[in-house]
C-alpha cells in the first residue's frame, strides 16, 4: 500500500517552482509512488478529540508553468496519513502555533510529523542556537536597551535583529559610530516591551552566510553559501543575495556534529543551520529552505534523501 503524505504550506499558486525546497520534496515523494495531500492552515481543524483537514489530493511537476493539479476538496483524518510535512513559512504567530496543537493530535494518532510539533515551538532559530555557546559568537537577548548598548559598547559592530524574523527581514548593523542607535533598538524591541538578539559582527559574511541542511542530524555534504549583494550586510536570498555551493568545511562539519544529536533527539529530522566565518548563527527548524540550489548545483536529489529517511522512519515506528 502507498504511504499516504500529507504537506501544511502556504498556498501552492503562490510559491516560486524554481526555488522552492517544499516542491522538490513533494517531487521526491511523488516519485516513490507515494500518495500527495495538501493542506493549508485555515482547513485543519480538530472535532472533538480527532484532528481533521479539508484535503485536496495533488500532483507535481517540475514544470515553472504548470507545477502542480489539485483533486477535489474532501474532509480526511490526519491520522490516516503516515506522514505529515509541516511547511508553513514563517512568522510563527499564534495560527502558526494553533496549528502545532493540531498536528500534535495527528501525531499521538500515529503520523509522523515532520517537523515534530513540540520541537517546532520549543526551537526557536535564534535562541535554540545559543544552546551551543561553544559554536556562536558573542550574543545577548534581551529587551532591555541599556544591555544592548552596553553590548554594543563592548563588540563596537553588531548585528541586532528580531527574533520571530525570516529572510533576512528588519537585520541591522550598528556600526561604532552609528547615530542610529538608539532608533533602531526603540523599533526593533518595540520600546523595551520585545526582546530581541544581538550578535558580534562577523567580517566573514562579505564571503558568504553558509546554509548547512541536516537530515535526522547528518549534514548534506554541501553548503549554500548566500553571498550579500554590493553593499548589503544581509545574505538571505530573499534580501538580493546570490547562492554558491561548497563543500563543508572541517569547522562546519565540527559545528554539525555539536548540533547534529540534540536535532535527532528533538524529532527534527529537517533543518537549515546557517554558519558564518566560523560561528553558528541560527538553527532554522520551521521551513528551512536551499534545496534546489543545492540540487542544480551539485547534482544533489536531497528530497529523495528526505525522503529515504521518512521511510526509515516509518518502518521504524
Amino acid at each position: 500500500m502507498a504511504i499516504k503524505i500529507g504537506v501544511v504550506m502556504d498556498p501552492i499558486e503562490s510559491i516560486n517552482p524554481k526555488k522552492d525546497s517544499t516542491l522538490a520534496m513533494l517531487l521526491a515523494a511523488q516519485k516513490r509512488g507515494w500518495e500527495l495531500y495538501y493542506f493549508t492552515q485555515n482547513r485543519l481543524l480538530k472535532r472533538g478529540d480527532q484532528a481533521l483537514g479539508l484535503a485536496q489530493s495533488i500532483s507535481i511537476t517540475d514544470d515553472a508553468s504548470h507545477w502542480y493539479a489539485l483533486g477535489d476538496m474532501n474532509e480526511m483524518v490526519l491520522g490516516d496519513l503516515d506522514v505529515i510535512l509541516m511547511r508553513k513559512d514563517p512568522p510563527f504567530d499564534s495560527q502558526f502555533l494553533y496549528t502545532t496543537f493540531l498536528l500534535d493530535t495527528a501525531g499521538q494518532q500515529g503520523t509522523l510529523i515532520v517537523n515534530k510539533p513540540q520541537s517546532l515551538r520549543d526551537c526557536n532559530e535564534k535562541v535554540f542556537a545559543t544552546q551551543f555557546a561553544s559554536c556562536c559568537p558573542p550574543v545577548l537577548i534581551s529587551a532591555d536597551a541599556g544591555q544592548i548598548r552596553a553590548f554594543h559598547h563592548e563588540h563596537r559592530d553588531i548585528i541586532v535583529k528580531p527574533l520571530d524574523g525570516m529572510g533576512g527581514a528588519s537585520v541591522f548593523r550598528i556600526k561604532a559610530d552609528d547615530g542610529n542607535f538608539s532608533v533602531i533598538v526603540e523599533t526593533l524591541t518595540k520600546h523595551g516591551s520585545c526582546s530581541i538578539m544581538a550578535q558580534r559582527y562577523i567580517p566573514e559574511i562579505k564571503r558568504g552566510d553558509k546554509r548547512i541542511l541536516m537530515i535526522n542530524g547528518v549534514p548534506v555534504p554541501y553548503a549554500l553559501a548566500r553571498v550579500p549583494a554590493h553593499g548589503e550586510t544581509r545574505g538571505n536570498l530573499a534580501a538580493g543575495g546570490s547562492g554558491e555551493a561548497r563543500p563543508l568545511t572541517e569547522r562546519d562539519a565540527w559545528i554539525c556534529a555539536q548540533v547534529g544529536p540534540v536535532l535527532k533527539e528533538k524529532g527534527i529530522l529537517f533543518a537549515g543551520i546557517d554558519v558564518i566565518g566560523d560561528y553558528l548563527t541560527e538553527i532554522n527548524v520551521t521551513s528551512p529552505t536551499c534545496i534546489r540550489e543545492l540540487d542544480h548545483q551539485c547534482g544533489l536529489d536531497i528530497g529523495e534523501m528526505l525522503m529515504a529517511e521518512v521511510e526509515s522512519q516509518l518502518q521504524g515506528q
